[in-house]
């Protein structure tokens, strides 16, 4: 249900049992829309012949998409892996891309992959009570690293953000999770192309 542009509104969120009280709208990501976000394409189109997986979901709550408004919801990624890189969302820059976003981590465990058009890059951890703030100009994508439990996340950004996708899809982030020995460690990714060589 859309709520009065010109009224406060609440909600609740429980840590509990992550789920919006309210929400407008719900999206839903399954393996098949990932398609070429995986290191390991072999790994991907076996798996995706064996089950179009739900990767993770979004739940929004809608307000105009303008400045000084805000927007936010609630994001579930499952737990999972493609080869051995975990299960992760597409990703994105801001299209607007002096905004930032804030993630308040509610469940699970996993990490924030971010980087900035020039090439400078971070990964921050990702645990219940974290919140991380992703400043201006960096793009910024959810890693699952739990092998069982849903990391859950709430996320609030300015309403004239909008997304990046298309720059992640097609050049990838320079640093990828992946497990190893039963741990998440970070690797360069070979597919990465560096800002001087986009065209």
């Amino acid at each position: 249900m859309t709520h009065p542009i010109d009224r406060p509104f609440s909600f609740g969120l429980a840590a509990s049992s992550p789920l919006l009280e309210r929400y407008d709208n719900h999206l839903t990501r399954r393996l098949a829309s990932m398609a070429g976000y995986y290191l390991d394409s072999e790994a991907y189109t076996a798996q995706l012949a064996q089950e179009n997986s739900l990767v993770y979901e979004v739940y929004e709550i809608r307000r105009p998409e303008q400045a000084g408004e805000l927007l936010s919801g609630l994001s579930i990624l499952h737990p999972g892996k493609v080869g051995t890189e975990y299960f992760m969302t597409k990703g994105h820059f801001h299209a607007v891309l002096e905004t930032g976003e804030i993630y308040h981590c509610l469940n699970g465990r996993g990490a924030l992959v971010m980087e900035t058009p020039e090439g400078e890059w971070a990964v921050e951890a990702l645990h219940p009570g974290q919140v991380l703030y992703v400043p201006p100009r960096w793009a910024h994508r959810s890693v699952n690293t739990d092998p069982t439990e849903d990391l859950v996340t709430f996320f609030v950004y300015p309403g004239h953000a909008g997304h990046d996708y298309g720059t992640i899809e097609k050049f990838g982030f320079r640093k990828l999770l992946v497990e190893q020995d039963g741990q998440p460690i970070l690797l360069d990714n070979p597919r990465w192309h560096p800002p001087e060589t986009r065209r």
